[in-house]
């Protein structure tokens, strides 16, 4: 056979070859990942062979790990932080995932020191200060800001899935079902978060709460107003009668005109949050790229006796700064 026809048969045996291989690893992540969105993670845990009692703690984070006889701040900042990991849906336990975040830092800040040592570099008290600021930023300011991230994405999702949620327990409750079954219907039928924590709800009830109960629960843990209006909409119901259907199909409409008010909002105040965002993140991110990429940057100016004093001063005003752009941009609708 000529030669020429040779390389044109192998080459055209290559790129179905390739585009075969990329064909089928292209089928297997898309049902993959439709897999994955059409069971949430209650489900998931369960099929794994958890019992709801197990998957009802480790969503809800029953077993808190905060101790006893803290200072009130400490408490409530415990506590935000236990929301944060509930809204983030992490099922590892509260109290290790502390442990890490605490021994992170420790461990960056003794690694830092040991390369120092090796390569005959001095230590101040300037240098250390650097380098325990340094260590805190990527031990614990890092995965701090990452958790915050999932679970704001993860609360974002849950507003924008309630009105669709109501949508399938109206429907569910003209269908004839009782709100039991129409709650255990959104169990099933809807992804993460809303899939979750109305499973959660109803595993609550399962096992002795009452529905108002169970709902309330799942409103403060989230802090949302759509969700305790449709608790209130519900205990109202039931003390005074109405067609129920009809009362949440009004309440869904004005979610989504809430909703709607809330997004024009955020278009209008982008600007704003988006110069929060870079003032605040740019100046953490310099600062690390450059102890990364050169540190003697720093540390050569780090044994000046002002140091010190400008550097914690530098800190405060970072801080003041951060809180004072949250408190601008954080807009109530």
């Amino acid at each position: 056979m000529n030669p020429t026809w040779l390389k044109a048969l192998a080459l055209v045996c290559t790129f179905g070859a390739v585009f075969i291989i990329i064909e089928i690893l292209v089928r297997t992540l898309v049902k993959g990942r439709v897999e994955g969105h059409a069971i949430n993670l209650r489900l998931k845990m369960i099929g794994k062979g958890r019992s709801h009692g197990e998957t009802l703690n480790l969503l809800r984070r029953a077993d808190s790990a905060i101790p006893t006889g803290l200072p009130p701040f400490l408490v409530g900042t415990a506590h935000k932080f236990e929301r944060m990991l509930m809204q983030a849906q992490l099922t590892i336990p509260t109290g290790q995932l502390m442990l890490l975040i605490l021994l992170a830092p420790v461990a960056v800040f003794f690694l830092i020191l040991i390369v120092m040592f090796g390569l005959g570099m001095g230590v101040s008290a300037g240098r250390l200060l650097m380098i325990a600021t340094f260590a805190g930023a990527i031990g614990a300011g890092l995965p701090l800001m990452i958790l915050n991230f999932k679970a704001t994405r993860t609360r974002k999702k849950m507003q924008e899935q309630f009105p669709v949620a109501l949508d399938v327990f109206v429907r569910g409750l003209r269908a004839g079902h009782p709100i039991a079954a129409a709650l255990d219907l959104l169990t099933v039928e809807m992804p993460d978060p809303v899939g979750s924590q109305f499973g959660i709800a109803v595993d609550e009830v399962t096992y002795g709460a009452e529905l108002r109960d169970a709902l309330s629960n799942m409103a403060d843990r989230w802090d949302l107003e759509d969700i305790r209006m449709f608790v209130v909409s519900l205990s109202v119901q039931s003390e005074t009668g109405g067609n129920l259907a009809e009362i949440l199909e009004n309440l869904s409409k004005v979610i989504r005109e809430r909703q709607s008010m809330y997004l024009k909002v955020r278009a209008l105040s982008s600007e704003g949050r988006m110069t929060g965002v870079m003032l605040t993140v740019l100046p953490v991110f310099t600062f690390v790229m450059l102890f990364i990429l050169s540190p003697g940057f720093f540390l050569d100016v780090a044994n000046d006796p002002i140091f010190v004093p400008g550097f914690v001063i530098l800190l405060l005003m970072y801080l003041t700064g951060y809180f004072t752009i949250r408190k601008m941009v954080d807009l109530k609708v």
